[in-house]
């Protein structure tokens, strides 16, 4: 019928660091992974697409993001002119230029 007497529990001993540090440990760990795997492949990606815009030249046979195939024939810092059949030019970014054809592909 009585009520036991309520006792306080011990504080835990110190360590309170340790337990901040294990629980960081697996975000960091996600974070070097997630860079690995999407971070660091993308950036390599987009360094060698500036590369192969910044080295077109005329007379380059290229493929466009839209899936337009042509020739260069005029260069500008942000454009480009495409001769895509006889006599048809069309004016097209730099930046939508997704390949470099092997020469002779277009015909």
């Amino acid at each position: 019928m009585f009520i036991p007497s309520a006792y306080a529990q011990a504080a835990p001993a110190g360590g309170g660091a340790t337990d901040m540090l294990g629980g960081m440990l697996p975000l960091v760990l996600m974070f070097v992974v997630l860079y690995f795997v999407m971070i660091r492949p993308q950036m390599k990606r987009q360094k060698e697409h500036r590369a192969m815009i910044e080295a077109l030249a005329k007379g380059d046979e290229v493929a466009t993001a839209g899936g337009v195939i042509g020739k260069v024939t005029r260069l500008d810092d942000t454009y480009l002119g495409l001769e895509i059949a006889s006599n048809v030019e069309i004016q097209v970014q730099r930046s939508a230029v997704v390949q470099v054809l092997p020469k002779g592909t277009l015909k």
